[in-house]
């Protein structure tokens, strides 16, 4: 079960507690600001996955998805291999301070409270949120007002979780730990709505068939952004110039044409 905000702050402090007295060189911080990761030879990431488009494996059991692939060219760039661990998504900007990961890539909108926690690389992608809805519903359910009185499923810890309870206050929010819990609530008429990430929501309702984006919230734009322990320097600059040269070189397109074009 995913744990709590405060859970996780509680045990992000009790692991900088234990670092600091002692463990593995490979996860100790070195002075002159040269890269250390958590595992030699691996960058580890924490995902709230599967979370397609960007983060899920393929049948082969391989990492795939437009983060992982980012990052995938990242870590091999600088001669690591990926490495990821699953867990909830509600506070997994502590998870590097916490010793879990090196960083966190999970579809992650950059906010002032994150921010508070974690250091962030610059914007790697742009975001809005949407509302899912049943195709029987698609004609009359395509408002936040439309919504009054009925239920609309969100992601515990997410800025969707947040946009709803602040704009469709007469509707009862309901809190899920994992997407796919509220894809199948939506389906099983358990809810009437997810709020979710465009592209997330999009997703499924191309591969689904049985759902539609109703309505695209054009002005809730939002930043995806990357996150290592604040204080990580040398991965966070690491990560900055890897997304640069993606940009630059034509891959981070090649990557964004895969998953979101055709």
């Amino acid at each position: 079960m995913a744990r709590t905000t405060r859970l996780l702050a509680s045990l992000a402090a009790l692991s900088f507690v234990v670092a600091s007295c002692g463990g593995s060189s490979d996860s100790e911080a070195t002075t002159d600001g040269a890269l250390k990761t958590i595992a030699a030879g691996k960058l580890t990431v924490c995902s709230d996955a599967p979370y397609e488009p960007f983060e899920f494996q393929a049948e082969d059991g391989t990492w795939t998805g437009f983060d992982m692939d980012v990052v995938r060219k990242i870590a091999e760039a600088n001669e690591l291999e990926l490495a990821v661990t699953v867990q909830p998504f509600d506070g997994i900007w502590l998870a590097p301070a916490a010793g879990t990961c090196d960083m966190v890539a999970s579809s992650m909108t950059i906010t002032p409270e994150r921010e508070k926690a974690a250091d962030f690389t610059a914007s790697y992608f742009d975001a809005f949120q949407s509302l899912l809805v049943r195709k029987d519903d698609a004609a009359t359910l395509n408002s936040l007002a439309a919504l009054e009185g009925k239920t609309i499923a969100v992601q515990t810890g997410t800025t969707g979780e947040t946009f709803a309870k602040e704009n469709a206050t007469k509707s009862k929010i309901q809190s899920f730990d994992e997407a796919s819990a509220m894809f199948l609530a939506l389906e099983s008429g358990q809810v009437d709505g997810v709020l979710q990430d465009f592209l997330i929501n999009k997703e499924r309702a191309d591969k689904q068939g049985t759902s539609v984006v109703s309505v695209k919230f054009e002005d809730t734009p939002e930043q995806y952004g990357f996150a290592v322990e604040t204080g990580n320097t040398a991965l966070l600059e690491v990560l900055n110039k890897g997304i640069a040269e993606l940009r630059d070189n034509g891959s981070y397109k090649t990557i964004y044409d895969k998953y979101f074009i055709g």
